[in-house]
């Protein structure tokens, strides 16, 4: 076996995530400022999920106020990010459907131990007061089958191939983890047709991800998103946004019996 195989192998080597975010964030999206002096409430099916303000790149909530940004995903479809200053273990995702009169948040937790260290939990809601329509964002194989390439910045370039409801396989085409592979942990919801939040947990390194990603034009795929889990130390969190292009490079067809996409 060459060194450099053996060095790829060995995992204690892998690149922390606070050493993948310089540069990482070279094709993130615009923040916009479309949700400024709006207040929504979300109520889930168990109650009230969140109570929030907007107020300019700030969201004032039930844990206090924090900083945020918002990206516009589609008409009247925002994701907002943000790390809770007094909840330093949790990052919240919200995905807000205006036109529609839903919401999906997406709590990520670094945890004490355990594989994967850092886990996610998903709550559908809908917008107090607002005209409700159409679907709740809900799990979906839709990317089952499918392999994707994804280009984070002039150096960073990925590839996806979406296995399963519960496992997807990446590999670093391009940038400092460049020959890395994994299969990790994968969970999809579709907010609307065509148009995926998908999100990951890996076991490597102690970071989760979560993107909303745009497959209406395979040749123009686009996504927004955040990495989320511990530093170097393994003491410290890291949380950044980022955002990429991307383009459909192939959909593998099973023979129905063995379809992993069918039950």
């Amino acid at each position: 076996m060459t060194e450099t195989a053996t060095t790829l192998s060995d995992t204690s080597t892998w690149l922390p995530l606070d050493g993948l975010a310089p540069g990482f964030d070279e094709n993130k999206a615009p923040t916009v400022g479309d949700l400024h002096g709006r207040e929504v409430v979300l109520d889930g099916p168990d109650g009230p999920v969140l109570s929030a303000r907007f107020a300019g790149n700030r969201i004032e909530w039930d844990h206090g106020a924090d900083d945020c940004e918002t990206f516009l995903v589609d008409d009247d479809l925002y994701f907002t990010q943000f790390h809770p200053h007094a909840r330093p273990e949790e990052a919240v995702s919200l995905f807000l459907d205006l036109r529609a009169g839903r919401a999906l948040v997406v709590v990520t937790t670094i945890n004490d131990s355990g594989t994967p260290r850092v886990t996610q939990r998903f709550v559908t809601a809908t917008v107090r007061g607002a005209e409700v329509s159409g679907e709740e964002a809900a799990p979906t194989r839709a990317l089952i089958g499918r392999r994707a390439m994804w280009v984070y910045s002039a150096e960073h370039a990925y590839e996806h191939v979406y296995l399963s409801p519960h496992w997807y396989s990446w590999q670093c085409l391009s940038g400092p983890e460049k020959g890395l592979a994994d299969t990790d942990e994968n969970s999809v919801y579709q907010l609307r047709p065509g148009i995926y939040v998908f999100t990951w947990r890996e076991k490597v390194i102690p970071c989760a991800s979560v993107t909303v990603a745009d497959h209406r034009d395979v040749q123009r795929l686009r996504s927004h998103g955040v990495l989320f889990g511990l530093d170097e130390t393994g003491r410290t969190p890291t949380h950044f946004t980022f955002g990429a292009h991307g383009r459909l490079l192939s959909n593998t067809v099973h023979p129905r019996e063995y379809d992993p996409a069918l039950d």
